[in-house]
């Protein structure tokens, strides 16, 4: 019998529902002085397990939990002098601690982008109960890029059934309607 299929610390053990009126809270870097600190004054949506390998995962998780909230509802407020953009040329600026390494946010610079004025941040680095849970699986596939042996796949998407996450090869249907309405209505104009 093999071992369980971990997808994520933070997802593994189950999800509980966003709390009523949550309006957010701060997220850490993994340094032990000197924390990153981005506070986030918003609720989260479209949290999801991604497997693309751009984001940042815990050290053996198959998967990064990432969130999106309006860019205007993020800051940084401890040691910004920290933060470095991992890939300059991705679509999503990836914001990491130069220290540990951990990707504090993502923002789209891209103004015609669907998802810009959204940023991309990652709610497991926060010790706040109540932002939104989990809601599906993106970019399954994209873990054979990083190692995953394309025969543990079913296993894999078995997991992410099993703990409510429809295991998606690109967005949810919601956000990838959302991409095309964007598009659509750019080109109409």
């Amino acid at each position: 019998m093999s071992t369980a299929v971990v997808i994520h610390p933070a997802i593994d053990a189950g999800s509980k529902p966003a709390a009523a009126g949550f309006a957010g809270g701060k997220l850490t870097c993994k340094c032990p002085t000197d924390k990153v600190e981005v506070t986030i004054s918003a609720q989260t949506a479209h949290n999801h397990a991604c497997g693309c390998s751009k984001c940042w995962k815990p050290k053996g998780a198959l998967f990064s939990q990432v969130a999106v909230v309006s860019r205007d509802k993020v800051s940084v407020t401890a040691h910004p002098e920290k933060l470095k953009i991992v890939d300059a040329n991705a679509t999503i600026q990836r914001h990491a601690c130069t220290g540990c390494g951990v990707h504090m946010f993502g923002r789209i610079e891209n103004k015609a982008h669907p998802f810009y004025g959204l940023d991309f941040v990652h709610t497991e680095l926060s010790d706040s109960s109540g932002w939104s849970p989990p809601e599906f699986a993106a970019f399954v596939s994209s873990i054979i890029e990083t190692g995953t042996d394309p025969a543990q796949m079913p296993a894999v998407r078995a997991r992410l059934k099993a703990l409510g996450l429809e295991p998606y090869d690109c967005l949810s249907p919601a956000l990838m309607d959302a991409i095309s309405t964007h598009v659509a209505k750019s080109k109409a104009a």
